[in-house]
This record gives C-alpha cells, structure tokens and sequence, in this order.
C-alpha cells in the first residue's frame, strides 16, 4: 500500500511546531489563545487544498473535516482526533526544530542551551531509534510533539486518502481540538455536526502503544480563609492562610501518593496552583487513579488532613470544593470491543509490535468516551512530552500514519 507512497507527515510536523499554539489556563475564552486558530487555519487550508470541501474552522477553535466514503458497503463512520494546543509547561514560542538524520545513538546536545542535553540513559526508548531521523526543539522551548505529531499523522493520512481514490475505506471525520492541554479540548465540541459512531485519538507515545484505559480525574480546590490583621498589632488576631495552607501541604504523605513517589497502575494527589495573601490563600490539587471509586478516598484523605490543620489554627476556615474531569474511558470501550480489535489488527499490519498501555493521564478521548463516541488512543511517536526534551522519530510517525491508513481499511472491511 505505501511502496510508492512520498509520506508528508514529516514536512508537515516541521511546519506545524514553528506556529505557537500554547493554551493558557488561567484564561476563561474558548480557544483560551487566539493564536492555536493560526494552526487551525492552516490545516483547513491545507485539507482544502487536498479537495477536503467541507473543511472548516468555527469561532471556538474546532476544524471539523470529512473524507467521503468511496465504497457501497455500509460503515459506521470513524474520526481521528488530535489537539493543537502545546502544554503551558514549558514555552512553545519560536519554536526551531532540528532534524538529526541517522542518529547515532548517543547524547543529544540541543544548540541553544548546551546545558540541556536528551540522554539515552534517562531516555531509554532512544536506545531503539539508532539509525532513525529524530526530530528535537533547539533546547529553549518545547518541541509540540504533543500533539502535533497527531495533527500531522492525520494530515498525512487524508493526504494519502485523497491521492490513493482506489483505497477504499468509509466515511472519516477529522476533527482538530484546542485547549486539551487544559482539560477543555472538548468542552465545546459539536458532535452532532461531526457526525462520527467510533473515534481514535492520536496521541500516545512510542511505536506501536494502544491505549484503552487512562486515568479517572477529579480537581479539588480547597479555600483558606484566614483572619487580617496590622502586623504591628496581630498579636493574637491575626491567622494567616499562607501558613495555614503551607501545614497543610507538609502534612501530605511525602513517600506515597504524589507524582514522583508512584508508577504504573498507582494513583495520586497533586498540588498544581496555589495563589493567595495573608487572608485567603487558593490551593489546587488534581486527582488520579485508574479506579472510579479510589478518586473519593483520596479526596477524604484531604479532608481529614484538612480537619486536623485547621485545629491547629483556631479562627482558621476553609471550603472543599471537587469538581469531576474526566473518567477512564475503558468503562466505555469495554462495551465495544471491535474498536479496540480493530485499532490493533491495524497495528499489527503496518508491521509494528503491539504494545497495549493505560495511560497515565488523559485524552481527549477519556471525555469523548462518556459523551457518546469511543475514543481510544493511537501512538505517534511523541515523547518526553512537555520539556524541552521533547522529541519524535520520523519513522514512528510514518509508521502510525500506516496504522490509521490500514485501520480505516479494516472497518472498510467489516462493513456490510
């Protein structure tokens, strides 16, 4: 299918991450940037180019696409979903990717800040791409892997789609996201207007990753409320939230439950914000864990620690406030196990080694899941994601473009 096939995805992504397309939190809009619209208005351009008619860019950020069914049989429709937002992590602005052809398998020193080098021993996936053309930032920014090594591998796909009429595949959506990076990339999606039964998202990791489960997420915000006063006079008046907030935050477990003290199928409670004065100080804190019903344990947890500060401060308040983000999408996708035997039968065929994961975070998909539409999620390639180590191989990003060539195929062919 791709002997003759002059693959795009990798002009694609150097184009893609010189556009900075960071979302910002603290912002209330939709796209929370307007500049992630100077990507999208590209990628409609480009799909429109390719004789993709009806593709389109709405006020909120969303470019919405079709590549029209070109069999009899009946298919369900399908869409591939990726986000251009990069993370507010680490800067994406003036973004300058270099291409490292043939890597040899050594240390990688970024030009602009030779301090920060991409080692293979804190690296080890970079141990199996020897002799693979990697792509990395110049060491200042990020690099926007994530995920628009996903934007460029859908690209890629429809690019192969519309050129190659004779492959016959179903109806596919396309649909671009902003703001995943902030928990919003599908806050105002349209799916009605999208029109898909079945959806992947491409944005997991390395070469051949299928991931069908991620975590089940809460935030919890807590509030302090202290009592002002002069400082020259507070004997005995003034509580001071900050301190107050501060015990409560050493009080937390420091060799259990934390992002840095767990792997794997463990879950945990993460301070992520705190910003405040003497009297009122707002703490932030994002949950995580595979199992549903472990999020409230945690949550009790807090506040029992919570209780046993406040004691400590008498005059001291607070409130506890848990909002729900997204839920592990297996709870979903069990019920439609073709989506998932499909996406791996097309792993397989595009002769890459299936690697089945639980992502440690979340997707678009995980929301899409529990609004209506299956979303598992599909490698690209993308790693080290949020730093300005950041990097993808070439040659992994061909390969999920085969992936999703040969998955819409699949469905193609189990239509009736």
């Amino acid at each position: 299918m791709f002997t003759n096939y002059s693959f795009s995805v990798k002009d694609r992504f150097l184009r893609y991450v010189q556009v900075d397309t960071q979302s910002d939190p603290q912002s209330t809009t939709c796209p929370s940037t307007e500049k992630q619209k100077d990507l999208s208005r590209i990628l409609v351009q480009e799909l429109q180019a390719m004789g993709i008619t009806d593709a389109q860019l709405d006020d909120n950020g969303y470019v919405y696409a079709t590549i029209p069914s070109n069999t009899t049989k009946q298919v369900p429709v399908i869409c591939f979903c990726s986000h251009v937002d990069t993370a507010p992590d680490c800067t994406g602005k003036d973004v300058k990717p270099i291409v490292h052809t043939n890597y040899d398998g050594g240390d990688i020193v970024l030009p602009d800040d030779p301090t920060q080098v991409i080692r293979p021993a804190e690296h080890p996936y970079l141990l199996k791409k020897k002799g693979e053309d990697l792509i990395t930032a110049s060491g200042t920014t990020l690099l926007g892997a994530d995920d628009k090594a996903g934007v460029a591998v859908i690209m890629d796909m429809a690019h192969y789609f519309m050129t190659n009429p004779h492959v016959k595949h179903g109806t596919i959506k396309i649909l671009f996201t902003p703001d995943e990076e902030i928990g919003r990339g599908v806050d105002k999606a349209d799916l009605k207007k999208l029109g898909a039964e079945f959806a992947y998202t491409l944005d997991a990791g390395e070469r051949g990753a299928y991931e069908d489960e991620t975590f089940s997420a809460d935030g919890v915000t807590i509030t302090f409320h202290g009592i002002s006063a002069h400082p020259g006079y507070a004997k005995d008046k003034l509580v001071n939230a900050m301190k107050v907030a501060g015990a409560f935050l050493e009080s937390l477990p420091t060799d259990s439950l934390s992002p840095e003290t767990t792997e794997k199928r463990q879950g945990f409670v993460h301070p992520v914000r705190i910003n405040g004065i003497a009297e009122k100080v707002t703490l932030e804190f994002i949950i995580r864990d595979f199992i549903t019903a472990k999020l409230a344990e945690y949550e009790t947890l807090l506040k029992e620690k919570l209780a046993a500060t406040l004691q400590r401060f008498p005059g001291a308040k607070a409130d506890f406030e848990v909002r729900e983000q997204y839920r592990n999408m297996k709870e979903v996708l069990d019920k439609y196990p073709q989506v998932s035997a499909y996406a791996k039968e097309a792993i397989k065929r595009a002769g890459v080694p299936l690697i089945e994961m639980s992502a440690r975070g979340g997707t678009d998909g995980s929301r899409l899941s529990f609004m209506g539409l299956p979303c598992p999620n599909i490698f690209t390639g993308e790693m080290a994601f949020h730093g300005k180590h950041e990097y993808v191989s070439v040659q992994d990003m061909q390969k999920s473009v085969e992936s999703i060539v040969h998955l819409s195929c699949i469905w193609e062919e189990k239509g009736q």
